[in-house]
C-alpha cells in the first residue's frame, strides 16, 4: 500500500516588483502540507530590483 504524499510543490512570488511596476521574481520549492498548513512566505532575491525582497505563495 503506497503512503500518501504530503510534499507539495508551490511557487513564491515577489510581493514588491509590482509596487514598483518591474517584473516579478519566482521560486519554485517544496513544502509539507502536514507540518505548515499556512501560506509561505520567505525573503529572497529579486534579480530586477537586485534586492532580498517577501516572496510569498501563490496557487
Amino acid at each position: 500500500m503506497a503512503k500518501k504524499e504530503n510534499r507539495v510543490i508551490i511557487t513564491l512570488e515577489c510581493t514588491e516588483a509590482r509596487k514598483e511596476g518591474a517584473s516579478p521574481s519566482r521560486y519554485t520549492t517544496t513544502k509539507n502540507k502536514k507540518n505548515q498548513t499556512e501560506r509561505l512566505v520567505l525573503k529572497k532575491y529579486n534579480p530586477s530590483l537586485k534586492k532580498h525582497t517577501l516572496h510569498k505563495e501563490i496557487k
